[in-house]
């Protein structure tokens, strides 16, 4: 569920010299700590956390993102802490702000996992200072990002370079950006490479969807080869597969998206991109705060690049198979 957090400065006015810096979580009232006003202009960088109540939070990139932010922002002396919003409304989040508000609160970072079809609907004040990761605002905000189409490309080169006649992809939920984008940019790329984009499947990010798609996947006998959208759906076709007597790599090649830590340990070692998720914290920190402390209002988009990690879930395709 969507989720925005306020950060104080350590040290700042109002607040006891010995207060620690602290990550403070609530549903409802904020802890006392928190509630407090410092005087005359307050240092707080509230985080507001996006994301659809029916995909677990564990699941996506989400959490790795608010992770970063939370460690960048305690670098420079600042805690954060979250403001749950139910549904992204434009209700739910006015609702937000005016808690945020009692709080002093004059930045927001925004993580947007619903991709809203309507942008319009959903107004943030013109007084607080507002940075996005993980959306297209890039005309309204600061916006900063995965290079999503950039790594979903390379997922789809890398294949093709292998071999394969075409690549098949396990999107991610509709309605998410990210899912979008990636899916976008597989097409694109298949198409400009002069081959025929597969049916779009989809999961919900969850290795349990991946294995459910991939049932249906491991029974298309062209199949050779399969861009998940993120490492944990890629965890559940890899046990499909398996299941299915599908061998990896030898019979079709799996590539991910996220690079999380257990990748390596996936059997085999799963072949990804890799975000850097603590470059997105350190970027979108270091635009809020130039936003407060100097009172920029540049707009646009900042793309973090990703990384392909080649390791044993990628092979040519199997002899025989159409090419």
């Amino acid at each position: 569920m969507p989720t925005p957090a306020g950060s104080r400065s350590r040290g700042s006015s109002g607040t006891s010299p010995s207060t620690p810096s602290r990550v403070d979580t609530y549903a409802a009232e904020p802890p006392p700590v928190v509630r407090r006003v410092t005087a005359g202009r307050p240092a707080c960088a509230p985080v507001r956390y996006r994301t659809r109540t029916s995909v677990p939070l564990s699941t996506t990139g989400n959490v790795r993102t608010l992770e970063a932010i939370a460690t960048s922002a305690a670098a420079e002396g600042y805690a954060v802490t979250l403001l749950p919003v139910a549904v992204p409304t434009q209700a739910e989040v006015r609702g937000a702000f005016s808690r945020l508000e009692e709080l002093a609160v004059d930045a927001v970072i925004v993580i947007m996992e619903v991709h809203l079809l309507d942008a319009a609907t959903i107004k943030l004040p013109p007084h607080v200072q507002v940075v996005v990761a993980d959306s297209d605002a890039g005309d309204l905000y600061t916006v900063v990002d995965t290079d999503q189409a950039g790594g979903s490309r390379a997922a789809v080169g890398h294949l093709l370079d292998l071999g394969h006649n075409t690549v098949w992809h396990l999107g991610g939920p509709e309605g998410s950006f990210a899912a979008q984008r990636r899916a976008d940019a597989w097409r694109t790329a298949l198409v400009e490479a002069g081959r025929t984009p597969p049916p779009l499947v989809r999961g919900d990010w969850t290795a349990e969807s991946g294995y459910r798609v991939g049932l249906r996947l491991a029974a298309e006998r062209d199949c050779t080869a399969v861009f998940a959208a993120n490492d944990q759906m890629a965890l559940g076709l890899l046990r499909a597969l398996h299941e299915s007597g599908r061998r990896v790599p030898e019979d079709v090649s799996v590539i991910g998206f996220d690079d999380i830590p257990e990748a390596m340990s996936f059997l085999p070692p799963l072949t990804t991109l890799h975000q850097d998720f603590a470059e997105i914290g350190r970027l979108c920190v270091q635009a809020v705060l130039r936003k407060m402390r100097q009172g920029e209002t540049e707009q646009g988009t900042t793309l973090v690049p990703t990384r392909l990690v080649v390791r044993r879930s990628t092979a040519p395709p199997p002899a025989g198979a159409s090419r």
